[in-house]
């Protein structure tokens, strides 16, 4: 003969169960900053080659000797880096050899979860970047992927500045 348990310790069983559950597909992680250099990380796919943008500002007036020039203003697109996810792409604004803006072209959006990782890591990414005057950026956690397509992207910019 089958003995079957208590219906309130099945009840119990069965409610806790259900609870963790609903935990368990409802657990979201907020990505954070993680400490460490980027590794070298070739994108899974070739992107389409964008062409690179240099734009310089205004013609300074005719100097004065002895006068100092205030360095030109320039924006250089970096190149479109494939990430499993998605496309990664920035432009950089330079004065001078100095980095003074920089403006997310292209990060995956394509999903909900890749929406939410990109309007996290973009902000953060941007601000180390300004911060280091390079693209030796820390990685976001979470946002892998996106952090080293971003570095690429940067460095291909910068490359290209100096050039």
């Amino acid at each position: 003969m089958i003995r079957l348990p208590p219906l309130p310790r099945l009840l119990t069983v069965v409610v806790v169960t259900a609870a963790a559950v609903a935990l368990v597909v409802n657990f979201r992680v907020t990505p954070h900053v993680q400490k460490g250099r980027l590794a070298a990380v070739k994108p899974a796919h070739a992107a389409a080659p964008v062409a690179p943008t240099t734009a310089t500002g205004p013609a300074p007036p005719p100097s004065r000797p002895g006068a100092a020039r205030k360095p030109a203003t320039r924006r250089i697109s970096g190149d479109a880096v494939m990430t499993n996810y998605g496309p990664v792409q920035v432009r950089v604004t330079m004065r001078g050899t100095r980095i003074v803006s920089i403006t997310n072209l292209a990060l995956p959006f394509d999903r909900n979860r890749s929406q939410m990782i990109s309007q996290v890591a973009g902000p953060l990414l941007r601000r180390e970047a300004l911060a280091a005057q390079s693209a030796r950026i820390d990685v976001v956690s979470g946002a892998t992927y996106t952090s080293n397509g971003y570095a690429q992207s940067l460095q291909s910019a910068l490359d290209r500045a100096h050039a």
